[in-house]
């Protein structure tokens, strides 16, 4: 079986930052720092206890336009086919080159730049569209706060699409955006690729979607709305959408041991490896000896799959005998889905997208209390007000109504107990929330330009009607408290609020998730208080890979310490925010750090770490001190998460992952027995001859005192080994010439 070739980088991916699950090679270590909003912090690499603050750096100021219309052009003049590797190393390991191309020339509107619309935009902006237009007609609130990480106290009173669009344009530079403060009509939209709406009417969203499905070619539209802690999407990408590649995964294979010459004919492998087929699934054949016929390339259906088996739809009986040899591959083949219209999915929904088995009847009651929302704002001009009881009524009343004309589609219990806590937080858009929607949204807009991966096929909700306090709560608990966290109040009550902002987390790395889960944090209030405190740690820094994905650091920010910058941005995002940063490793070796009583004081960790080793030495700790832990990684378009909480659930430890699928290295260098042992050795040999050597060669050469330092505080085999190759290098195989490469690489060959 081939095996799959992919970057280091994402092959070993565990969380959101892969980088430091790589053994780093000396060269990481030598970077250039940009002098402009650079400030040194000499403890990056310490493994002494250090914190430090950065400083604000000045805004680049941009020109802005008329009153309706803001255009933030991008700086530098970049072919779009152009993709810039550096940048978007871990995107092209995922969607592949077309797709990124597919993506760089998309259009895309944004309307709404609430909590949930900005959440889109900054995703859409970090995964590198053409252009993004921001629209909204409304101002910033300070009920806005809590939801949205561009807007601070400042922008009270400001146009909501000219105050986001400064700080996303900072995120990417190559991408276009701008702004349209006006009435949106249906001819603004034939400009774009997919068009996102978060807080519009049915009515308008209906007008906009008939027109978008009936253009030529169909826009995607997708309609995304928030409302406390309830959520739904709708998407209609036209009549018929073509999608090249369902599920993004490479095509699998397998080796051919037998196959009989029986209908349906009974095909076996080599048992090194399961079999990754489905029933269903089409599969080619290739270099099969014997029974040649099977070598067409045609594509043929099995079933009955197994783990080393399955029966092929084909009548072999007439083939030539198998006499040996043969691979077996997956071929994946487009798929065509014909969208309905928001006018007919509304009454005819099919089947909804479930996200928890347990809620099966969930969907169904939330559709209709969408629905219901809808009506009671045309009715009455505004959203149910928080604990109000009238307003609840009205909201179920209405939902009644709508049901008992839903024909086949009525639901048999309306469940007012759940529509009544919809009707609660039906105007807070919580941060949470919107930044769950925002990720799933996003990639629904990655999958409308490009093609790749299912789909939403049409409706999904979603809710977390378990986040609420248990209590029965007073009204006077929702009132508003003209603070930047009304909107949760309204929610979760005032008590709960006061608990979070008392709250001690500690939170272990600042990448991907890490730069997320601080912005969360920062905006919901969590540590802002008086009694307050939020340490993050990590001990690496800031590359410009990490640019793509990582929204809190900048170009300017290369070189600095991740934990630093990250702290220094979610200070900016709440300023009420107790943050420490540390560049520590979380370990056996920084105990005297994190001491007892650190543990001992906190009230809950949060994990955004990249490597199993050191999870499971923070579960340990958090089980050790009985201290819930929020677990979760990133790998690629998948993602998983657990909640540890004491005495309720089972630890991050008590379960473990399965066995990477990949021979150890000791029997791929010393006993080889299949292909995928002597492709494996091969390929290894090839990067450490030209790739891994000539790197270290060149950290070397551009600072031979730094780089023999660092081999030497290491003092490991490994470094050893690596000077032992640069030597022989610089030494023996030293190429000056183009033919003393060629030479080598010759002998090299033949060896």
């Amino acid at each position: 079986m081939l095996p799959k070739r992919l970057p280091v980088e994402a092959v070993l991916v565990e969380g959101e930052g892969s980088e430091n699950n790589i053994a780093k090679d000396s060269s990481s270590v030598f970077k250039k720092h940009r002098v402009d909003c650079y400030l040194e912090s000499t403890a990056a690499n310490s493994n002494k206890k250090t914190s430090s603050v950065i400083g604000n750096c000045s805004d680049i100021s941009r020109e802005s336009g008329g009153a309706e219309e803001k255009v933030s052009m991008a700086l530098g003049d970049s072919n779009p086919s152009e993709i810039d590797e550096d940048l978007h190393s871990r995107q092209l390991a995922v969607y592949g080159r077309e797709t990124m191309r597919r993506l760089f020339a998309s259009n895309v509107l944004v309307s709404g730049m609430q909590g949930l619309g900005v959440e889109i935009a900054k995703n859409l902006v970090l995964a590198g569209v053409k252009s993004v237009t921001l629209h909204d007609e409304g101002v910033v609130e300070l009920w806005d706060l809590s939801s949205n990480f561009v807007f601070s106290e400042n922008d009270v009173g400001t146009n909501r699409a000219l105050a986001s669009v400064q700080k996303l344009q900072e995120l990417n530079n190559a991408v276009v955006i701008s702004t349209l403060t006006t009435k949106l009509t249906k001819e603004h939209l034939s400009k774009f690729q997919a068009v996102v709406f978060t807080d519009v009417t049915f009515e308008k969203a209906i007008e906009f979607n008939d027109y978008c499905h009936d253009h030529k070619p169909p826009i995607s539209f997708i309609k995304a709305e928030v409302r406390g802690l309830f959520g739904s999407i709708f998407c209609d990408f036209g009549p018929e959408f073509t999608v090249f590649d369902v599920d993004g995964e490479e095509p699998h294979t397998g080796i051919v041991a037998s196959i009989s010459n029986d209908n349906p004919a009974l095909v076996s492998c080599v048992d090194d490896e399961r079999l990754e087929f489905q029933d269903g699934d089409l599969v080619a054949f290739s270099e099969v000896k014997g029974m040649t016929e099977l070598n067409d390339g045609k594509p043929r259906k099995i079933k009955n799959a197994r783990a080393y088996s399955f029966f092929l739809e084909e009548d072999t009986s007439d083939f030539g005998i198998y006499e040996k040899g043969g691979i077996v591959t997956q071929v994946k083949e487009p798929k065509v889905l014909n969208f309905k219209t928001l006018r007919e999915a509304i009454k005819d929904p099919g089947d909804f997208l479930l996200s928890d088995f347990s809620k099966f009847d969930r969907p169904p009651l939330l559709h209709l209390a969408f629905q219901a929302l809808d009506k009671f704002v045309s009715e009455m001009g505004r959203l149910p007000v928080a604990g109000s009881e009238e307003d609840a009524q009205k909201l179920v009343s209405l939902a009644s109504l709508i049901n008992e004309n839903s024909g086949d589609g009525r639901v048999e219990d309306i469940n007012p107990k759940l529509l009544r806590h919809f009707a609660f937080g039906a105007r807070a858009v919580l941060n949470p929330m919107a930044a769950m929607f925002g990720g799933i949204v996003g990639q629904e807009v990655v999958k409308a330009c490009s093609g790749k991966f299912h789909p939403l096929f049409q409706f999904f909700y979603f809710d977390s009607v378990e986040s609420l306090p248990t209590a029965n709560l007073d009204p006077s608990e929702f009132m508003p408290l003209n603070s930047r966290y009304d909107a949760q109040i309204s929610v979760f009550g005032s008590n709960l609020q006061k608990k979070l902002e008392g709250a001690n987390l500690f939170v272990v790395g600042s990448g991907a998730l890490g730069c997320e889960f601080l912005k969360n944090l920062a905006l919901m209030g969590v540590s802002c208080g008086e009694q307050g405190k939020l340490t993050i740690t990590d001990d690496d820094v800031i590359e410009k890979s990490n640019l793509s994905r990582q929204f809190l650091f900048r170009d300017w920010n290369i070189g600095q310490a991740k934990s630093t910058v990250a702290a220094s941005a979610a200070a900016l995002i709440n300023p009420h925010l107790k943050i420490e940063a540390l560049q520590n490793r979380v370990g056996s070796e920084t105990e005297n750090v994190f001491d007892d009583t650190f543990w001992e004081n906190l009230t809950a960790v949060v994990n955004a770490l990249d490597n199993v080793n050191a999870r499971l030495y923070v579960d340990q700790r958090c089980l050790y001190f009985q201290k819930p832990l929020l677990e979760s990684g990133t790998l690629g378009a998948k993602c998983n998460t657990q909640m540890v909480i004491p005495h309720l659930t089972e630890n991050y430890g008590a379960s473990r992952d399965p066995p990477e699928k990949q021979a150890p290295m000791c029997t791929v260098h010393s006993f080889p027995h299949n292909i995928d042992h002597c492709l494996t050795w091969a390929r290894s040999e090839f990067e450490g001859l030209v790739e891994k050597t000539p790197a270290e060669v060149n950290a070397y050469l551009s600072n031979p005192v730094e780089y023999t330092n660092a081999m030497i505080k290491a003092g490991d085999a490994q470094s050893r080994d690596i000077l032992e190759h640069v030597l022989e290098c610089l030494e023996k195989e030293k190429c000056e010439t183009l033919q003393d490469c060629i030479s080598w690489a010759r002998l090299k060959y033949f060896l």
